[in-house]
């Protein structure tokens, strides 16, 4: 058997015994509720535009309006439709604006002269999705990278504990083993982020949207390959912390390292977001540019060069770091007498076949 060989199969049974983990799958089933209720549920929840009550002779603006018009024959009859319930709000003579509880904001803009408005900057993004946004991929990348980097680990741990990690590397080259782990996780992290947009795609749709999307597809497609690149520099910092212990009450006493990685770059982003100098170095930081270049060009400021060359450098940071990891990994996996530190593993790696 061969190294691809070995990597598939290793990657097979990681898929296939995470398939089978309940855990997992209500995760993947929370995820995809909140992406489905954060999309579709604000257009249902705001409702149609009101019904209004109102002779024909003052219909005209409320129809432009695009409001639901009940023509009646009077005011009063107006009046006993909005005391029925048969309609939201009526207008009589006056104009006057009827209603029961709250004055409906878009009866009375309908009614209202607005001045001329003219934008200085109309290609700005709305406040709410400016930051908006940038929580999202930043959160994403936070939790996807937490959650399916402590799996690698406690896979990692797991074998070492129940010494079943010794016939493995038996089986299959110890790289083999790390490859296929990574990859497992690399898969599971991009399907389950696949299954996630797709639901938050179709509910911008459901709720009449296009504008968003149109303003979010090119970030997102960017995204994908910074988040690929992103999640294996994570996952073999995750897969190297894991070889180090023995037992899984352990693990947080390696990976502080990793969990600050993830953490500080996450609060760099969410807060930092509306600094353009802050962003443009974030950018270029391994840790931060899965999230921060992509969230540069949805706000317009990145040029397509730069893009390319943030990815260039997450791209060998991440090769830097996978070989890094690979050869801690190498160096404890086998060491089951308690706590390896980084150094000993360095340094008295243990050549395996």
């Amino acid at each position: 058997m061969n190294t691809f060989e070995a990597t598939r199969l290793v990657a097979a049974r990681e898929i296939r015994v995470k398939l089978r983990d309940r855990t997992f799958l209500i995760s993947t089933l929370f995820f995809l509720l909140i992406a489905a209720a954060a999309t579709i549920l604000p257009p249902l929840l705001s409702g149609g535009p009101s019904t209004v009550a109102v002779t024909e002779a003052a219909a005209a603006p409320l129809r432009q309006a695009g409001l639901e018009v009940r023509v009646v024959a009077d005011d009063a009859a107006a009046e006993q439709a909005v005391r029925d319930g048969d309609a939201d709000a009526a207008v009589v003579a006056g104009p006057v604006v009827l209603a029961m509880n709250d004055a409906p904001s878009d009866v009375v803009s309908a009614l209202s002269s607005a001045p001329p408005v003219r934008l200085l900057n109309p290609d700005a993004v709305d406040p709410v999705v400016a930051f908006l946004v940038p929580f999202a991929f930043a959160f994403i990348f936070f939790i996807t990278s937490q959650i399916f980097g402590v799996q690698i680990a406690q896979s990692i741990i797991e074998e070492k504990q129940t010494r079943i990690v010794e016939i493995l590397v038996a089986a299959v080259p110890v790289r083999a083993l790390l490859a296929g782990k990574m990859l497992a996780g690399t898969l599971l992290a991009l399907g389950q982020i696949g299954l996630i947009a797709v639901v938050a795609l179709a509910g911008m749709a459901f709720g009449d949207s296009n504008e968003l999307l149109s303003l979010l597809g090119p970030a997102i497609g960017w995204f994908v390959p910074f988040f690929l690149l992103g999640f294996v520099l994570i996952a073999s910092m995750w897969a190297a912390a894991g070889a180090l212990v023995n037992r899984l009450e352990d693990l947080n006493g390696v990976s502080m390292p990793v969990q600050l990685a993830v953490m500080l770059p996450f609060f760099a982003v969410v807060f930092l977001n509306d600094n353009p100098g802050a962003m443009q170095v974030l950018s270029y930081l391994p840790f931060s540019s899965p999230t921060a270049m992509p969230l540069r060009l949805f706000s317009g400021d990145a040029a397509v060069w730069e893009l390319f060359a943030s990815l260039a450098l997450l791209l060998v940071s991440a090769l830097g770091f996978v070989l890094a990891g690979s050869r801690v990994y190498e160096g404890s996996l086998l060491r089951t007498n308690g706590r390896t530190s980084i150094r000993t593993a360095w340094r008295e790696r243990e050549t395996l076949s």
